[in-house]
């Protein structure tokens, strides 16, 4: 398996990727596969994470399954490009995944007719919007999935105060108009100070984080600390649900702990899917246990393989041989 550092565009920002690769021999495959044109993953990484971090490990386990995989930094964070620095933008998120598929549709060593996306956290449901619309994502695995929206509005349970929430946006309101009068990007911090204030604010699941991003457990220096305001009104009316029906018939998995609290919106964004779906439960993990403890990354890579290796492959998405061509029709004929 190799490592290469790579870069591509993604409307306008230069977006800095890891590709990773199988070794050339079957040998080096337990999928089996000779080298040639293989099926590639895009893998995206949590809200205020790096490829360095949990998008960077499902994507080197599964290159060493025999996929070629791809994790990246979103625009505005990490090594990518983009202006202000830690804006999050679901919009420009969900190109992201989309610039990321046409890099990998132009390399060799890819079956562009075998591209699917993996999401983890946030990207997730980023996934989940990008392949409702872009027909070359052939499958959708999501880990964690989670709508950043649905939980900024409502909290990582479902039980937040809609107080909160309004709270936010006039923040946001009142740093867009400072930001206008000269007074630079405005914006606020994503994790308290201690690990005992994570705790008290947020319950176990802010603690989760806590540890994950601000200590030795898996601490970057490029992971997001902080977010500009302008990413909450943004944020907010995003719905990455809302077209998750459009998928069909391409199949999708979506992996969840049975101890997470944001399980919720992995289950309603399953309700909405039409199918081949599948819900598949990592038995006693949280949320955020699935970003990297070996206990429960180890069986969502062993399903998360065997869904990728065994999709339906080379197909359109009425389910014709992608050699077929049917005439381009709308809404109510052809045109």
């Amino acid at each position: 398996m190799t490592r290469t550092d790579v870069t591509f565009l993604s409307a306008g920002p230069k977006l800095a990727g890891h590709l990773y690769a199988p070794g050339d021999s079957p040998g080096d495959n337990p999928s089996g596969e000779a080298a040639g044109a293989r099926p590639a993953i895009v893998v995206g990484h949590p809200g205020s994470g790096v490829k360095e971090q949990a998008a960077g490990l499902y994507a080197r386990r599964l290159a060493e399954l025999g996929f070629v995989t791809l994790a990246y930094d979103a625009a505005f964070q990490g090594e990518s490009e983009g202006t202000p620095r830690g804006l999050e933008d679901p919009a420009h998120r969900v190109e992201d995944i989309k610039a990321a598929v046409s890099y990998l549709a132009t390399r060799d060593e890819v079956d562009a007719d075998r591209i699917g996306a993996l999401g983890i956290c946030a990207s997730g449901g980023y996934a989940l919007s990008a392949a409702a619309t872009d027909h070359r994502i052939k499958a959708v695995g999501t880990v964690s999935g989670v709508d950043i929206a649905r939980q900024f509005r409502l909290g990582a349970d479902g039980t937040q105060d809609p107080a909160v929430i309004q709270g936010m946006l006039d923040a946001a309101a009142a740093a867009r108009t400072a930001e206008a009068l000269g007074e630079g990007v405005q914006s606020f911090q994503l994790f308290p100070d201690t690990a005992e204030q994570a705790l008290a604010l947020g319950g176990r699941h802010a603690a989760d984080g806590f540890e994950y991003y601000c200590t030795d457990r898996a601490q970057h220096s490029r992971s997001a600390k902080s977010l500009t305001w302008s990413s909450v009104d943004r944020m907010v009316s995003f719905d990455a649900f809302g077209f998750v029906d459009l998928i069909a018939p391409r199949p999708l998995l979506m992996i969840v702990g049975r101890e997470a609290v944001t399980s919720w919106m992995s289950v309603e964004a399953f309700q909405k899917a039409r199918g081949p779906k599948e819900l598949h439960w990592i038995e006693g993990a949280r949320h955020v246990d699935l970003y990297d403890k070996d206990e429960y990354v180890t069986p969502a890579i062993t399903e998360l393989a065997g869904f990728f290796h065994t999709r339906p492959a080379r197909t359109s998405q009425s389910g014709a041989h992608s050699g077929d061509r049917a005439r381009p029709t709308g809404p109510a004929g052809p045109v």
